[in-house]
């Protein structure tokens, strides 16, 4: 296994002397990992089901009622009553730790949705009888995935112009500066809300739309670097000897560029993550039912009544973005050169 180099040993260093920045890499890491497995936490399917000899994953896959000596040859109904009594009889069911998808509802309720915290539902149910930690956890998970696939996404698009602009100049970069003057002068939560209210709702529509603006964070940070290299010595030499254009950019002047790009991208995440959020707290944003931290939120401001859907829609984006911001500053101080390991 190759041995990372001195500098990227102090950058680790420095990384790890900010304890806040470090920490809150770890719960993040800890929180990623949790909810890409939702579907084994928060589940109205048992995780596994042994019947009758034969070990069955309702969690991954469709079995029909008269696999467990049902009389209909459509999916099983896990909290049937019914079908839970014919697999007890010959067998058993281990269930996630919350028996409620994100859009389960809970017909079993003792008072009418929204129904406040309780034993079967932790963190209480919305107003159409939801349970609001598998909903959490579902959303959590969707906002982060939203988060890092913009961020890397407009990320490579804003490099890539940044490093065109600055590193050939001339009427190209003064062409380039001038359209994203415009376009970043235009006002662009009024264009979002625009053009979701006319486009179908859904994932890849939504990132495709907040993609239009999201490029351009980067564009000026990239773009600066590569101008203060692009003429020094060794990029010159580089020309003279021949090496195109392309070589030069990936090889000998991007490396430098990504110093200062790979600070901003905590926080353009954390942008992302905001977008998503107050888009679908409009109600402009996923389609309807999805679970989302700005539904969850826009369902605490129509039921003031249920403090519990907006105190928890409010940590849930404030515990995300303050352990963004402190993952930023942590990596911030990786990457200045003037900062000493501590």
């Amino acid at each position: 296994m190759a041995k990372a180099s001195p500098l990227n040993q102090r950058r680790w260093a420095n990384f790890k002397a900010n304890r806040r920045g470090f920490i809150s890499l770890c719960i993040l890491a800890v929180v990623f990992g949790i909810t890409l497995c939702a579907e084994f936490l928060a589940n109205d399917r048992p995780i596994v089901v042994s019947y009758r000899g034969e070990v069955y994953a309702p969690v991954l896959f469709d079995y029909s009622e008269t696999t467990f000596g049902g009389a209909f040859d459509t999916p099983a109904n896990y909290r049937d009553p019914f079908v839970v009594d014919l697999i007890a009889a010959d067998g058993w069911m281990l269930w996630p730790p919350i028996r409620f998808k994100h859009d389960t509802v809970n017909f079993d309720l003792a008072e009418p949705a929204p129904a406040p915290p309780s034993a079967a539902n932790w963190l209480g149910t919305d107003d159409q009888a939801r349970d609001v930690l598998a909903r959490l956890i579902y959303g959590v998970r969707l906002s982060l995935l939203f988060g890092v696939v913009l961020a890397a996404v407009s990320s490579l698009i804003g490099i890539a112009a940044g490093a065109v602009q600055g590193y050939f100049g001339g009427w190209i970069d003064l062409t380039f500066q001038r359209i994203i003057e415009i376009w970043s002068g235009m006002p662009q939560l009024f264009i979002l809300i625009i053009v979701s209210a006319v486009l179908a709702p859904g994932f890849w529509t939504l990132l495709g739309v907040l993609l239009l603006f999201s490029w351009t964070a980067l564009v000026a940070v990239v773009r600066a670097e590569f101008l203060r290299v692009r003429n020094f010595d060794y990029v010159r030499a580089a020309r003279a000897l021949g090496v195109n254009d392309a070589t030069i950019i990936v090889r000998h002047v991007l490396p430098n560029a990504l110093v200062a790009a790979l600070t901003y991208l905590p926080f353009i995440l954390s942008g992302a993550i905001v977008a998503l959020t107050s888009l679908d707290f409009l109600g402009l944003g996923l389609p309807p039912g999805t679970a989302s931290l700005g539904e969850l939120l826009r369902q605490g401001k129509e039921n003031l009544q249920a403090p519990w859907l907006a105190f928890t829609g409010f940590a849930a984006i404030a515990v995300l973005l303050t352990l963004l911001v402190f993952v930023g500053e942590a990596v911030r101080d990786a990457f200045d050169p003037r900062k000493g390991i501590k």
